[in-house]
């Protein structure tokens, strides 16, 4: 097979002996070229030049483009300006890093871990550790779905909140064996019309017995808390919302507390879950002491909660323990 190549004049193809025979192209001279004269020589002249130009531009020779002139060097002024600028930015991102680490930890912390932000003086009780008392071999706890009573199997008197630290107990509400009379608890009511009322209702309903607790903290306020208990969740409820409680007022006056209203000021958050609360505080004007009550339903059992103070009864140490109460009972 013959060697093929491409002619450059017709386009086609040709056996290569044929192209070899064909006379050579004719050469062809190179372009002519035009000197450039040099600058004038003088005294002001550095390396060809007066003012920073390149002197005379020549004229293309049109041997190929135009080389474009170097690159000005940057002014050494400009180079420390942008180092010092980098250096600064480099500074700003470090401290706002540092500052967003700050503030994350100061956040993370608790407020007695964090100086000038400790809870000592927020008006809170200093309780010792709560914890829930045992439950009798293979008893479900009051709010289980196996428990359809809402029955508090573990022992009564082991759900009354603990004294805070550094409080004097009370100890007319020790009781018996820890369980106090009836008529104790009756005596916190104003009128006798209301303790006889009362009294009844709780006969009438079946109440099976009650545990409480009382004491007196430095600053004189009186607590007092009484665990009702039930035969069910039912009887207990009801015994709640008419024997106990109205709808903006206790249905009997505690003593030293005859005008009361809702107390809109307790926090929602510390609501606890299968806990139904009503709390109340004295209005003015109010005599030589304020008193502040709650009535908490769970299940089976009732909590009857008081506290009173001269002068004015604090808010945030009548929460607290509403609070953990209604912990202790859900």
């Amino acid at each position: 097979m013959s060697e093929l190549t491409d002619s450059a004049e017709t386009g086609t193809t040709a056996p290569a002996e044929e192209r070899a025979e064909l006379p050579p192209p004719p050469e062809v001279p190179p372009p002519a070229t035009v000197p450039v004269p040099s600058a004038p020589a003088g005294p002001d002249a550095t390396d060809g030049t007066t003012d920073g130009s390149t002197g005379p531009e020549a004229p293309s020779t049109g041997a190929g483009p135009e080389v474009p002139p170097a690159p000005v060097r940057k002014d050494r002024k400009d180079r420390r300006v942008l180092r010092a600028v980098l250096r600064w930015t480099v500074a700003t991102v470090v401290f706002a890093a540092a500052g967003t680490s700050a503030a994350y930890g100061i956040t993370r912390m608790d407020r007695t871990d964090v100086p000038g932000l400790a809870t000592e003086t927020d008006g809170r009780w200093d309780y010792p550790t709560i914890s829930l008392p045992p439950l009798p071999s293979g008893s479900p706890r009051p709010f289980a779905e196996s428990n359809r009573g809402s029955t508090h199997y573990a022992d009564l008197r082991r759900l009354v909140l603990p004294a805070p630290n550094g409080a004097h107990a009370d100890p007319a509400l020790r009781g018996s064996d820890g369980w106090l009379a009836t008529k104790t608890f009756l005596a916190e009511y104003a009128t006798r019309d209301d303790r006889e009322t009362l009294g009844q209702q709780l006969t009438d309903y079946g109440l099976r017995h009650i545990a409480a607790r009382g004491w007196t903290t430095p600053d004189g306020t009186r607590t007092r808390i009484y665990l009702l208990q039930f035969g069910t969740a039912a009887v207990a409820d009801e015994v709640h919302s008419q024997g106990l409680t109205s709808y903006d007022a206790p249905a009997h006056a505690i003593r030293g507390a005859e005008q009361t209203k809702t107390d809109d000021a307790f926090p929602a958050h510390a609501t606890v879950d299968d806990v139904t609360r009503n709390t109340f505080v004295e209005t003015k004007p109010y005599g030589a002491e304020q008193v502040r009550e709650a009535y908490l339903s769970a299940g089976d059992t009732i909590a009857v909660i008081v506290q009173s103070r001269k002068g004015a009864a604090k808010a945030v140490p009548f929460q607290q323990t509403v609070a953990l109460q209604s912990q202790l009972l859900g």
